[in-house]
């Protein structure tokens, strides 16, 4: 037998609860960290799934992934933990990285106008546990969202160029009810800039995205 596993570091109560899920997945499976790593051709390696298990740090998303995927049978699907594990996840981040004052995610149905707007997408991505502008750029695909404009849009300089650019940045910051979303920049725009061309995509997009919610209702209700 192996040398008993150091306890989870507890000094940062969200952390420590990643870690205590991962720790979990890994004794259920009843796997080593050598046979995990095994399982995943070396990358992660066995150092990097201890760490990640440890409540030293927080793991990178991937690291979180491969443990999961690593620690699932080929006959269960790995989509519920992995549900657990990206909530927790959130969760250690924004108790590591957001200010102390941050306590409750962004309410976009009280967004005004476009100050509202942009504060109400930089307190979105505080929430989500600010993530690099590189890492968005990645999660949104080749072209969607540059870094740079994810980096003027997280100093409050601008805002989304349109709709799809602001359902990318919302989506990379794990945002939901991108309806309300949506909802919130067309109301931001009327209110401020009634007669700029740029409100009328907001317009168009927020009818649009209730429509496709509507007749996903109807389906769900057949």
């Amino acid at each position: 037998m192996g040398r008993p596993e150091k306890p989870v570091d507890r000094t940062v109560p969200a952390r420590a609860d990643l870690a205590d899920f991962l720790r979990g997945c890994k004794a259920d499976a009843g796997m080593t960290y050598e046979q995990m790593a095994k399982k995943t051709s070396g990358v992660p390696s066995k150092a990097t799934f201890e760490r990640a298990a440890s409540g030293v740090s927080v793991p990178a998303w991937d690291t979180v992934v491969s443990f999961v995927v690593a620690t699932s049978s080929w006959l269960m699907s790995p989509s519920d933990p992995m549900i657990r594990a990206r909530t927790l996840w959130i969760c250690a981040r924004r108790a590591t990285r957001a200010p102390y004052y941050v306590h409750k995610a962004p309410d976009p149905e009280i967004v005004w106008g476009v100050a509202d707007f942009s504060r109400a997408l930089r307190d979105q991505h505080v929430w989500a546990g600010y993530p690099s502008p590189g890492e968005m750029e990645r999660m949104a695909g080749p072209g969607e969202l540059p870094s740079s404009t994810v980096r003027r849009i997280i100093q409050g300089h601008i805002l989304p160029v349109d709709p799809a650019q602001a359902i990318a940045f919302l989506q990379a910051c794990y945002a939901t009810d991108l309806v309300l979303w949506i909802e919130a920049g067309r109301r931001a725009l009327e209110n401020d800039r009634t007669y700029d061309i740029a409100t009328y995509a907001w317009v168009k997009a927020h009818k649009r995205m209730l429509a496709e919610f509507d007749s996903t209702e109807m389906q769900d209700a057949v």
